[in-house]
């Protein structure tokens, strides 16, 4: 299955979905921040997800409880994959230069990036 874009309100619906796994539009309501945006709203957010093949459902009478089926990491593979080759031509160097030019990285990330790299050369 393809993974499709999401938008910025898509996307803050569904880190919810899946930080609570399991749940009910008002469960997701609950982990909005204020000002909360209306119930139909929310609604409306996640039956879109659930078009796109993000969100699935079991109904109970009239209510739905929502369930991820993609997951977190295979959205965020998805969305570092378009990072880089959208912004980045596709090199790892590249992003980690820009991060590091616009001070979003200081030498301890650098320094903990480096073990992972020799940890994963060792394996």
């Amino acid at each position: 299955m393809e993974i499709k874009d999401l938008t910025k309100a898509e996307e803050q619906i569904m880190q919810i979905v899946w930080q609570i796994e399991k749940g009910f539009v008002k469960d997701v309501m609950n982990l909005l921040p204020e000002p909360k945006p209306a119930y139909n709203t929310v609604s409306t957010i996640i039956r879109i997800l659930e078009v796109k093949g993000f969100i699935g459902h079991e109904a109970y009478g009239k209510s739905h409880q929502y369930h991820p089926l993609i997951s977190r990491e295979e959205y965020k593979r998805y969305a570092t994959e378009k990072l880089l080759g959208n912004y980045f031509e596709n090199s790892v160097e590249s992003m980690f230069s820009f991060f590091v030019k616009e001070e979003k990285m200081d030498i301890n990330d650098l320094d903990e990036i480096l073990k992972m790299i020799n940890q994963l050369k060792k394996k």
